[in-house]
């Protein structure tokens, strides 16, 4: 009895590997799917390398705005790693595998860089309040010592919040079925699959999510609210079509990736549901780090100003 009780212990985490599902299991959809994505992965790849590169060789670029949209497209180019190569290896692949270890590595990048955005562009609209509300003081305010602490501390949190989703996704047991309907490794795609109790899990990841949400919700909320006042009292049309300029990307940023992930983890209740939380997660884990390096270069005179020089450099 001791030796079969123990065998059946054994047996509760007998799931060494994954096949995740990917978006569609439509023979016809899986070649232009392929050429779709890899053109979406070759554009963010190339747009955040080259917005990088022009923040980093341009020194008119070295300022607080400029670092904290470099830190932005660091973690869109490096997000778009974690999961976009496999991805697209389900589209050309007959089942696309992935081991448990290679999983719990992937969902812990994965919430790490996405927490780490948020973060982000947090620390962005903050920025953005002192720039408009503060001028006179925003060097002061906004000096070298203060961004690279933003910066650290949205990266603290990014990995203190993936290492307790990971953590507490490691101690579950699968044993059930290791097929994932999603194209990651995400809590709740894998949360089904598990053959022990997923009560913590579901509390902590509801805990986790609600308190970064509302805390960043908040302070961009709070940010945009000083801004929105101090643009009323404006009397110059100039100065106010400035700061709505210089806000303008940043909204749109925030809007789409906020927007898409929120409706993304709306739990869903049927099949129909579970496809269209796989379309919103695509918008904010693969149309948003595509489109954020075009949506600063193209509103900002400065970006497009770095970016010929960079290209008459090249021709001449």
């Amino acid at each position: 009895m001791p030796y079969r009780k123990q065998m059946a212990v054994e047996n509760d985490s007998s799931i060494t590997e994954f096949i995740l599902k990917g978006l569609t299991d439509q023979p016809e959809l899986q070649l232009p799917l392929f050429v779709l994505f890899l053109v979406n992965y070759t554009v963010t790849v190339v747009g955040n390398l080259t917005l990088m590169n022009l923040i980093c060789l341009n020194s008119h670029l070295h300022t607080p705005m400029y670092f904290l949209l470099f830190n932005l497209s660091c973690i869109d180019f490096c997000y778009s790693l974690v999961f976009t190569p496999k991805m697209l290896m389900s589209f050309v692949s007959e089942k696309n595998t992935i081991s448990f270890t290679g999983c719990m590595t992937q969902l812990f990048f994965f919430c790490f860089f996405v927490n780490s955005e948020s973060f982000v562009l947090t620390a962005m609209a903050y920025d953005r309040y002192v720039a408009i509300c503060q001028p006179l003081l925003y060097t002061a305010i906004m000096s070298p010592g203060t961004c690279s602490l933003l910066m650290f501390g949205s990266y603290l949190m990014g990995f203190v919040s993936a290492m307790v989703h990971t953590g507490f996704m490691i101690r579950l047991d699968f044993c059930d079925s290791n097929i994932i309907n999603h194209y990651m490794c995400d809590i709740f795609p894998l949360l089904p699959l598990s053959c022990s109790s997923t009560y913590a899990n579901e509390l902590v990841s509801s805990v986790v999510i609600g308190t970064l949400i509302i805390l960043s919700s908040l302070i961009i909320l709070i940010s945009y609210a000083m801004i929105l006042l101090n643009v009323i009292h404006m009397s110059s049309s100039k100065g106010l079509s400035k700061a709505m300029g210089t806000c303008g990307s940043h909204i749109i940023t925030v809007g789409l990736f906020y927007g898409s992930g929120l409706l993304a983890y709306i739990k869903p209740s049927s099949s129909e549901s579970v496809s269209q939380g796989k379309f919103f997660s695509v918008f904010y884990t693969l149309v948003v780090p595509m489109l954020n390096p075009l949506i600063y270069s193209l509103r900002n005179k400065d970006v497009k100003l770095a970016l010929d020089r960079m290209m008459k450099r090249f021709t001449g």
